[in-house]
């Protein structure tokens, strides 16, 4: 499931980053969270309790994630505009669910039309900051 490949993935950047660092207990992990991901949080949120339960360092650790709205910028026209999933079938949604690059072939500029845009923010997983003891 993608949801907990991603839970693995910031599991583990968290653990390498304790490595490093020689950190005894990392005691909240802030995360980021790109709307564009289209995450089902309970699933995400659940694997991550559960994978951090396997680790001594990460057993109190609170973890906090904070959603970042999708913004799109025209490459065309330069207008920007906001995500908005109620415009996709369920279809053309669940692949940009996996696969969030292919954005492009589903969504065009509302105001020219052109599929030429960039994805400004909203996009992606990542810690955002680490607190440690």
């Amino acid at each position: 499931m993608h949801e907990w490949a991603l839970a693995e993935a910031v599991t583990s950047t968290a653990l390498e980053l304790s490595k490093e660092k020689n950190v005894k207990e990392i005691t909240e992990l802030r995360i980021k969270m790109g709307e564009l991901q289209q995450i089902e949080m309970e699933i995400f949120e659940f694997a991550l309790s559960e994978l951090t339960k396997n680790y001594d360092i990460l057993k109190k650790t609170k973890i906090k994630i904070k959603m970042e709205k999708a913004i799109f910028r025209c490459n065309v026209c330069g207008y920007e505009w906001s995500f908005a999933k109620d415009k996709l079938t369920s279809e053309e949604s669940e692949s940009i669910h996996f696969v969030p690059e292919i954005v492009h072939a589903y969504i065009r500029c509302p105001k020219c039309n052109s599929p030429d845009f960039e994805v400004i923010k909203g996009r992606g997983v990542w810690l955002d900051s680490i607190e440690v003891r």
